[in-house]
């Protein structure tokens, strides 16, 4: 292959970053983590493969269904260097993802049913919110706004944040003025 040859078959990264829609940034971070990889020119420039840009379209699909990037990465190692993801490429590792895409949408589909129980005060401490009270362990710390609560060394109530005030103490959870459990939110 010629030099001039080689020069139509690679992109720079302005070029593979117009063309993909990523950032230039972004494509340096995958480089860095192993996703994609260029070759440097005499004058130091990355210059990466047109199959480059099937590569980070693979990669941005993965992402965009919440495939975490070393499974996008360990994916990308099965297939031959200079080489464009195929449709039958994408089939099988995707199909290597659809179990773990499925717990995914069950642990989805829970959060949203089990948001129905939830009053919307803003507390989430109340004895029913299976959310982020279940079976009402802050109810066992004792009377107040337990989340906002943290102990000092001493094992007293402290804000948690950097405030330094405490807030009030209230009879039940709430961090805030509550509803009554049983009368609309």
């Amino acid at each position: 292959m010629t030099r001039l040859e080689h020069r139509v078959h690679e992109l720079t990264v302005g070029q593979l970053a117009e063309r993909s829609g990523v950032a230039v940034s972004a494509l340096h971070f995958y480089e860095s983590k192993g996703l994609i990889r260029s070759r440097r020119t005499a004058g130091n420039q990355r210059r990466f493969g047109r199959d480059t840009l099937r590569r980070v379209s693979f990669i941005k699909v993965s992402q965009r269904v919440g495939i975490p990037l070393s499974d996008i990465r360990d994916a990308l190692a099965t297939l031959p260097e200079e080489r464009t993801p195929t449709v039958a490429d994408w089939a099988r590792l995707s199909e290597a993802w659809r179990s773990d895409l499925d717990e995914r949408i069950r642990q989805l589909e829970r959060l949203r049913d089990d948001l129905t129980d939830c009053i919307g005060c803003g507390c989430l401490s109340i004895n029913k919110c299976a959310l982020a009270n279940p079976y009402d362990r802050l109810g066992d710390e004792g009377p107040g706004p337990r989340r906002l609560l943290a102990r000092d060394g001493a094992g007293e109530p402290a804000l948690s944040t950097a405030g330094g005030a405490r807030p009030a103490q209230h009879d039940d959870d709430c961090a805030g003025p509550c509803p009554p459990e049983d009368g609309p939110a």
